[in-house]
């Protein structure tokens, strides 16, 4: 996909002037940092699968990869994060005033961005995201230090936080293709799955990877009192005693006992199941485009969820 994703960063770089040069600045560190662009991906697969194959669909890569940024500036400020991608976050580097007043830049660029294709489903859909992924990060902040959080919450702050705009930037493919609302549930649905896959494996790797390969530190959500679903699995079937150590990191946000806690996570098989719960979800998403006509797009929706959840970083 070089070729589109070259013309969708074409659109990034002069959808991101501004006249401010703090605001420039910013914005091209964190978007230069390149990432993965998994959510402006979706959009152009499930509109190239479907038989669209106009301009707007670069706009629209564009307009979900600026609310995730913003969503990145913002989370780096809330979770006190020191490092992204290998490199030092905006807020470490410029400040948290900065990187916030940034962040809110891109979300409105973006919402300009969605005027400019004049479509109402277009703005109906990610104005309904960008509202749910707000409510997840609300959640995700209540939920910190909590060693009573069940899976289900923890899977619904998923939904909210990170799936939501895969969900979104499937959907608005189908949308520019002008699909039946069957079909562009069915999008919706493979965005779903594969974005909560997406977040389980990113937490797994929280246990699993290696600070030079995530381009984070190992250990951060432990860190921050986040009880993702290794650590809660890992609680489930530890004994009392290890149970009792579990509760107490998550509480406290563990740093002297974090490697113990990171071998006793791994040595109760939570990371395995983990991946397997990933890997249930991309059985699901899988299943959701077995409807497409056969084709580039459709084959590579297929490797997108396998390498998914094979990822090291």
């Amino acid at each position: 996909m070089a070729a589109d994703m070259q013309r969708v960063d074409d659109v990034i770089r002069l959808r991101l002037a501004s006249e401010v040069a703090l605001i420039n600045q910013i914005s091209h560190y964190i978007v230069s940092a390149g990432g993965k662009r998994m959510r402006p991906r979706l959009v152009m697969l499930f509109a190239q699968a479907l038989g669209f194959d106009g301009p707007e669909q670069y706009e629209l890569a564009a307009t979900v990869e600026f609310i995730h940024t913003a969503t990145l500036l913002h989370d780096d400020v809330v979770d006190e994060s020191d490092l992204r991608r290998g490199r030092q976050t905006a807020n470490a580097l410029f400040g948290n005033a900065a990187s916030v007043l940034v962040g809110d830049f891109l979300y409105s660029r973006a919402f300009q961005m969605m005027v400019g294709v004049n479509r109402m489903r277009v703005l109906e859909v990610l104005a309904d995201a960008t509202n749910v992924i707000a409510e997840g990060e609300v959640l995700q902040l209540m939920n910190m230090h909590d060693p009573d959080l069940t899976v289900e919450d923890y899977l619904k702050v998923i939904r909210y936080k990170t799936a939501k705009l895969f969900e979104a930037s499937a959907r608005l493919g189908a949308v520019l293709a002008d699909a039946d609302a069957t079909v562009e549930e069915a999008c919706a649905n493979y965005g779903r799955s594969l974005g909560t896959a997406f977040q389980l494996i990113d937490d797994l790797l929280d246990y699993e990877g290696d600070t030079t390969e995530l381009g984070k530190n190992v250990g951060d959500d432990l860190r921050e009192g986040k009880a993702t679903l290794p650590l809660l699995i890992a609680m489930q079937r530890a004994t009392e005693d290890e149970r009792a150590l579990l509760r107490h990191a998550i509480e406290h946000g563990e740093e002297e006992r974090l490697t113990e806690i990171i071998d006793l996570v791994r040595r109760t098989g939570a990371l395995e199941a983990t991946r397997e719960a990933a890997q249930q979800q991309i059985d699901q998403a899988i299943q959701s485009v077995n409807f497409l006509s056969d084709s580039t797009a459709k084959k590579f929706l297929i490797e997108f969820g396998i390498r998914s959840v094979q990822r090291k970083s």
